[in-house]
């Protein structure tokens, strides 16, 4: 018996495109290459970011009725009013920046256990964001004056907000690695929701049909 040569031909190519399939696990080391790329293009493209942070500690206003539990209760309250436009009235002017941009990028934090609040501001410019933390801080104290006499309490500087040295934003290279670990897990994901061929259908397209008797037959005959 004689192949017939096109339908070998046609055997051989789906073979070698069988032998040139990637493997499924590809998709692992391609998601997380793709991943620590995008990372680290993002993170070199991010301008660094700058946070400055300034304390303020509330005290008696020399009342003899107000204790410890008044200025721990204040200093919170104190914290909580931070944020809104009327306590950063003056501190929009000495900081030079609109006080959307105080709201946004300006974060006020209490203590539990101590009558303290701390502002931390986040800037591109070192300079800037040690302006915007004192200029909240001095707004905050101003506000506690006001009030002293009906309150018994008043708000005093504790720590200033320096220039930081160092930006408080991530690096290029850990943005990398977390990008590098999503694009992973992606991948991990991709590869468990694939579609997969049935066993049936692999034996299907393994088995190489018979030649044909009839062909065969003309062959001998000739």
């Amino acid at each position: 018996m004689t192949d017939n040569p096109a339908q070998h031909a046609r055997l051989s190519s789906r073979a070698g495109v069988r032998e040139k399939r990637l493997p499924a696990w590809w998709l692992l080391p391609a998601g997380a290459l793709l991943g620590a790329v995008a990372g680290g293009a993002y993170g070199v493209a991010k301008p660094p970011q700058y946070t400055a942070t300034s304390s303020v500690v509330a005290v008696a206003a020399g009342r003899s009725d107000v204790d410890c539990a008044d200025a721990l209760g204040f200093a919170q309250a104190y914290g909580r009013v931070a944020p809104q436009l009327a306590a950063l009235g003056d501190a929009q002017t000495a900081a030079g920046v609109p006080a959307a941009t105080l709201r946004r990028d300006v974060q006020v934090a209490t203590s539990p256990d101590a009558p303290m609040v701390s502002v931390s501001a986040t800037s591109t410019s070192p300079a800037r964001a040690a302006g915007m933390a004192n200029a909240v801080s001095g707004a905050l104290i101003t506000q506690a004056g006001r009030t002293k006499t009906a309150t018994g309490i008043r708000l005093e500087p504790l720590s200033r907000a320096l220039k930081p040295v160092e930006p408080s934003s991530p690096s290029w290279t850990l943005t990398a690695l977390v990008g590098g670990s999503a694009g992973g897990l992606l991948g991990g994901l991709a590869l468990l929701v694939r579609p997969r061929r049935s066993a049936d259908e692999g034996r299907g397209q393994a088995a190489v049909p018979a030649p044909s008797h009839a062909a065969d037959a003309h062959g001998m005959l000739g």
